[in-house]
């Protein structure tokens, strides 16, 4: 097989990054980004509290996900030029130490993230079958007779290697207001080997569609798509792919340019001193990390406009008793009163029991002497008493209603 003609392709640089801040004067310097366009898009507030440097909640499906990435990029920058190319046996170990150290990496952070649910070694397994179908997809792409990893040659990777056109990539607009960072970009080769353009892959760890990829799946994809066509005027055919390494399946997306839409959103993303607004919402709201300094989540729930019922809650309470020894208590159910996040006392009252990590962050609040209103989040509902454990996290409750941050 004949090697890719590595082209010139411009990404992005840092001095275009630096110099963003003299697009306009008045307000500081932002970016859009897929994932804070979908932010944005969802509900505005969302997005303006995600800018105002809260401690970030950790995940464990966000910990599989990095240590797959991570570990690929590794792989993929592999120095094997020393070794022997007839060497087979030699990927399935190498691969298993990379993802073990950028796994034990991830735990030293997650653990030291303020908010965090329990940490689950068992994942780790699917983080390795992540990474194996990651590198499977990759290896399908090159067109080698084989994708068996215990088979591959070190000749084989070199020339997988010669393929990656760009790994991990900071992928930046002209004018520094858009920015993504780009898995992979591969050469795309006809049947006989030879490039034909380039493919702009995304690797999923996450659940692979069953059908057509979700829309803002879709919108990512044609985002590096489109902003890799505008930095780079002379390029050859792309395609946008998204790779889902649960089973290896391709899902390509195609449509229309969204870079003008992109650049229609970041307007409305300007840095300001006031809240953005909000826009309550099940999906919005749903599994937003921000809801302990959101008012107006709570005062949405107050009004009935999002359910509060369910299998698990997040509330607003009020501790009445606690025993920390027994681990079990009393809380009461506070009231919305305004937009502004105050709260009253209610008649709704509810048992609750609590144990291990949640446990740990009430008894730590109650030892700082803190006795202010508390969010809980994930609260199990069994009959009228909520279940505190692992899967929960209990921190003041304290709604944002300025910039923390300089506009």
């Amino acid at each position: 097989m004949s090697h890719a003609h590595k082209t010139d392709i411009t990404i992005g640089t840092s001095k275009e990054v630096e110099g963003v801040d003299q697009v306009d004067e008045g307000f500081r310097v932002h970016q859009l980004s897929p994932s804070s366009w979908n932010r944005y898009e969802q509900c505005p507030r969302k997005y303006w509290l995600s800018r105002q440097r809260l401690p970030r909640k950790a995940s464990m499906p966000a910990v599989v996900g990095n240590a797959v990435h991570n570990s690929v990029e590794d792989i993929c920058n592999l120095d094997i030029d020393n070794r022997e190319d007839d060497e087979v046996g030699w990927m399935p170990y190498t691969a298993k130490a990379i993802l073990d150290g950028h796994w034990n990496n991830e735990k030293v952070g997650f653990m030291a993230t303020p908010r965090h649910p329990r940490w689950k070694d068992d994942l780790i397994t699917q983080a390795h079958d992540g990474l194996v179908g990651a590198l499977k997809i990759l290896c399908s792409k090159s067109l080698l007779p084989q994708t068996k990893l215990s088979e591959l040659t070190i000749s084989d990777w070199k020339y997988v290697q010669s393929l990656v056109l760009s790994n991990e990539g900071t992928l930046v607009s002209e004018c520094g207001r858009l920015m993504g960072r780009l898995d992979l970009l591969v050469a795309d080769l006809d049947e006989n080997g030879q490039s034909r353009g380039w493919i702009v892959a995304d690797l999923k760890t996450g659940r692979p569609p069953t059908g057509a990829l979700d829309p803002k799946v879709s919108r990512q994809l044609r985002f590096y798509r489109d902003l890799l066509k505008r930095n780079n005027s002379d390029h050859p055919p792309i395609r946008a792919e998204g790779w889902y390494s649960a089973n290896q399946t391709i899902h390509e997306a195609t449509g229309d340019n969204v870079i003008d839409d992109a650049f229609v959103a970041w307007e409305g993303m300007r840095p300001s001193s006031e809240p953005l607004e909000a826009t309550p919402g099940e999906r919005a709201c749903g599994f937003c990390e921000w809801k302990a300094w959101c008012p107006a989540w709570w005062n949405a729930t107050g009004e009935g406009t999002l359910s509060s019922s369910g299998a698990f809650r997040d509330e607003v309470v009020q501790i009445i008793r606690y025993d920390s020894e027994g681990g079990a208590g009393l809380l009461e159910r506070m009231a919305s009163v305004d937009e502004s996040g105050n709260v009253s006392k209610s008649s709704k009252r509810f048992g609750f029991t609590v144990k291990d990590q949640a446990k740990n962050q009430l008894d730590e609040l109650f030892s700082d002497g803190y006795e202010g209103t508390l969010f809980i989040g994930s609260a199990r509902v069994s009959s009228k008493v909520l279940h505190l454990g692992d899967w929960s996290e209990i921190i003041p409750w304290q709604p944002i209603l300025e910039n923390t941050m300089p506009v």
